[in-house]
């Protein structure tokens, strides 16, 4: 896909996920990999819900901004997930509702927020390491998330009272992850005090199987 294509499918895609509530403001944040190196990047302080394809910046293959609009100032943790997972192709950064609502829960597990009820989750995410808060922007975020990323096959990672970060083979597929994972959250509150049926070893054991 060329590069106007990839910047009409980010707009689109996040005019998308601006219009259902996923994102407000200007929050969120998400970038795709160009097929001839380097990114693109929703610009910072800039809305999800009002973006053009002249309004996105640019990332070179060395990881320099290039001239015109300036980048999310959380790219820095893209590149750094973009570094350690060669395979993505795009990184969705939310803070939508029930995502963010289940960030901001004391004692999470940090090796995954939340156990698998349902088969799309662990099809969709693998599971959901939290990583500590720390300021929006903060280098640490970047760096905790490259050790992640490096040591759990997964793809997303949930920010302590922050938000989402989710990956994906290419645009369509993180948004359609990001999706998938805001249901689940909500799901998750929907049932808080019901008898919930988790899905057992085995059964995750035979869903990570046939996604291979």
């Amino acid at each position: 896909m060329s590069r106007n294509s990839k910047a009409e499918q980010l707009c689109a895609l996040c005019k998308s996920l601006f219009d259902r509530g996923y994102s407000v403001g200007g929050a969120g944040n998400v970038s795709v990999r160009l097929e001839e190196g380097g990114f693109l990047v929703t610009p910072t302080g800039g809305s999800l819900g009002r973006l053009t394809p002249d309004s996105l910046a640019q990332i070179d293959a060395a990881g320099t901004p290039v001239p015109g609009p300036k980048p999310s100032k959380e790219f820095a943790f893209h590149l750094a997930l973009f570094e350690a997972r060669p395979e993505a192709g795009a990184i969705v950064h939310l803070h939508s509702t029930y995502l963010t609502a289940l960030s901001c829960l004391e004692d999470l597990p940090t090796d995954n927020a939340l156990r698998p009820f349902t088969p799309y989750y662990v099809m969709r995410a693998g599971y959901m390491p939290v990583i500590p808060y720390y300021r929006p922007g903060a280098p640490e975020i970047a760096r905790d998330l490259a050790v992640a990323a490096k040591a759990h096959p997964v793809n997303a990672f949930l920010l302590a009272s922050h938000g989402v970060v989710v990956l994906g083979k290419d645009l369509e597929d993180a948004v359609n992850n990001a999706e998938e994972l805001e249901e689940t959250a909500r799901l998750a509150f929907l049932l808080r005090g019901e008898k919930i049926r988790y899905l057992t070893e085995a059964e995750i054991a035979d869903l990570r199987a046939m996604a291979r």
